[in-house]
């Protein structure tokens, strides 16, 4: 439950208002419309111009409060993450969702932060009013307590997404992302399971990639699918996913 509504016009003001306690920082506004007993002060973020999004060389500099909708629309945007933001969530949702916000909410099911895990993803973000930059695996083991303020992918690698769900607008019981550099380095993520998206291979190039797909999921367990479906499944889409980019 929203006790408190401040809308900044500065970044320092906004700062010093995620300083208090209890309060937190309001972009799309999906996930603190959900009903609750808490009691929170939100920040409006939508003053500080946060919304941009812009290339820089063979960069994709995503602000922390761009909707997934004007991300999903942008030239920039691989055919890969469209896959996964249209996934993501549906039309409406994906109008006022921030890609922040779909970060810090995110759970193994992700479609989205799966993307940014494969892409090396790099969130900028502010704690205790200093600036440092991780890249999206680090922020998903840590989950520090700040204000992230932008998000930046390569434009200059081959992606694929590819996944099995109950139908088609479902979110996956097991989805792939791969991505792989000039340089020949693949990163395979996993999602479908867990509380955040599994990293299942960085490597200098693609060999044993699907090996590395079946060994993530080995303890997959849960109510939608059993370890050894997920097992094989997972090596079927990410050899599916390096047919695609080859």
């Amino acid at each position: 439950m929203i006790s408190t509504y401040h809308r900044p016009q500065t970044m320092d003001e906004a700062l010093a208002l995620l300083t208090q306690p209890n309060t937190v920082p309001l972009g799309g506004g999906t996930l603190l419309s959900k009903p609750t007993t808490d009691s929170v002060s939100v920040v409006d973020l939508q003053r500080l111009g946060l919304d941009s999004l812009r290339a820089n060389g063979n960069e994709w500099i995503i602000g922390a409060t761009c909707s997934l909708q004007s991300l999903l629309e942008s030239e920039h945007c691989p055919a890969s993450l469209k896959t996964a933001l249209k996934l993501e969530a549906p039309l409406n949702i994906r109008n006022t969702a921030t890609v922040a916000g779909t970060l810090v909410a995110s759970d193994g099911r992700s479609t989205f932060v799966t993307m940014l895990l494969a892409m090396d993803a790099k969130i900028e973000i502010i704690v205790n009013r200093q600036s440092s930059i991780v890249n999206c695996g680090e922020y998903l083991l840590t989950r520090p307590s700040g204000l992230i303020t932008s998000i930046t992918i390569p434009l200059n690698v081959k992606t694929a997404f590819q996944f099995v769900s109950k139908t088609p607008a479902d979110k996956p019981i097991v989805g792939a992302a791969l991505a792989q550099w000039n340089s020949g380095r693949t990163r395979l993520t996993l999602c479908g399971y867990g509380k955040t998206p599994l990293l299942a291979m960085d490597g200098t190039e693609a060999d044993g990639l699907q090996e590395a797909a079946m060994n993530a999921y080995h303890e997959a367990d849960d109510e939608w699918a059993s370890a050894d479906y997920r097992m094989d499944i997972a090596a079927v889409l990410a050899k599916r996913c390096l047919a695609e980019i080859s």
